[in-house]
């Protein structure tokens, strides 16, 4: 069975339609198909508080063209899910309303809660030690979660209002730093090692860029090295340089940032990259729950 997920964040909308494969015992999302859209829905609501008439037109054509490609692969189920911009913005019901008028496509405004939960449903088809400690960082256009594991279980969890065009936009509280630093120290014993994981599409984009392979942990000095450089570019450079898109270009310093402040107050010196996120927690939601009908 194919399904689709829209996965409607800060930044950008994504839409990945795939499928849930067994190989050798192992449990996989294979994608067949992605599509992303450079919305930026926060640009505006972090600025306004609210997405405009026209921003909202080419969220409707969005959202449309996307169900148009899930009917091309006959998924057997289509789901839509909002996180940071849309849960700020004032007029965002409005918006929802309008655009399942518009288009027939519900858009379930989630928690940074359920997004996390969302995530972390495809994270333990992941090969690794999972009664290790371990952490889980997702960057996003509006927020950041950070999520603590022990023996398995999450044991704490928190949404930080800190992500990549909120920093760009100096939307960001002024304490922001120190609040994720207050509860890092309270809610990860800084005496056991803990492995981290970072989920997001600039920590993929830099995964990437630093040539490592999959699942190969990439190093802190080098993500610094990298953040360096790039910042001492203009976003054109950026572009030209390293072949990235102009809404990669401007954001993936701010979000190397927050990636690099976290892993140094755990004294941690690489980040594993698994290159999964809510998209694909969305398909094996859906997956699980058609076969709990059958």
């Amino acid at each position: 069975m194919k399904f689709g997920a829209i996965d409607i964040g800060t930044n950008a909308a994504r839409l990945l339609v795939g499928e849930v494969s067994t190989d050798d015992n192992s449990t996989f999302i294979q994608k067949v198909s992605y599509s992303r859209i450079p919305l930026r829905l926060g640009e505006e609501v972090f600025e306004t508080g609210r997405i405009s008439k026209k921003k909202a037109k080419d969220f409707i054509k969005s959202i449309e063209a996307f169900r148009l490609i899930t009917e091309i692969f006959e998924v057997h189920e289509l789901r839509a899910c909002a996180t940071s911009a849309m849960r700020e913005a004032e007029n965002g019901e409005e918006i929802r309303r309008l655009i399942k008028r518009k288009t027939g496509v519900n858009i379930d405004v989630i928690s940074g809660d359920e997004e996390a939960e969302l995530i972390f449903g495809t994270f333990f088809l992941l090969d690794f030690d999972k009664t290790r400690p371990f952490l889980v960082i997702d960057v996003g256009g509006g927020s950041t979660e950070v999520s603590v594991f022990e023996k398995g279980s999450r044991v704490a969890a928190r949404s930080f209002q800190v992500g990549t065009l909120r920093l760009l936009k100096g939307k960001a509280a002024a304490n922001i730093w120190e609040e994720i630093e207050e509860w890092l120290s309270s809610h990860v014993d800084l005496n056991e090692v803990h492995q981290i994981f970072g989920t997001g599409g600039n920590i993929n984009k830099t995964h990437k860029m630093l040539g490592a392979g999959h699942m190969e942990p990439i190093n802190r000095e080098k993500m610094q090295v990298l953040r360096d450089e790039l910042d001492s570019l203009s976003v054109t450079q950026r572009i030209n340089r390293f072949q990235l898109r102009p809404d990669r270009a401007d954001v993936i310093v701010p979000a190397l940032d927050i990636y690099l402040y976290i892993m140094k107050r755990l004294d941690c010196s690489e980040i594993i990259v698994p290159k999964i996120g809510l998209s694909d927690g969305m398909i094996y939601d859906m997956f699980n729950r058609a076969v709990n009908q059958q």
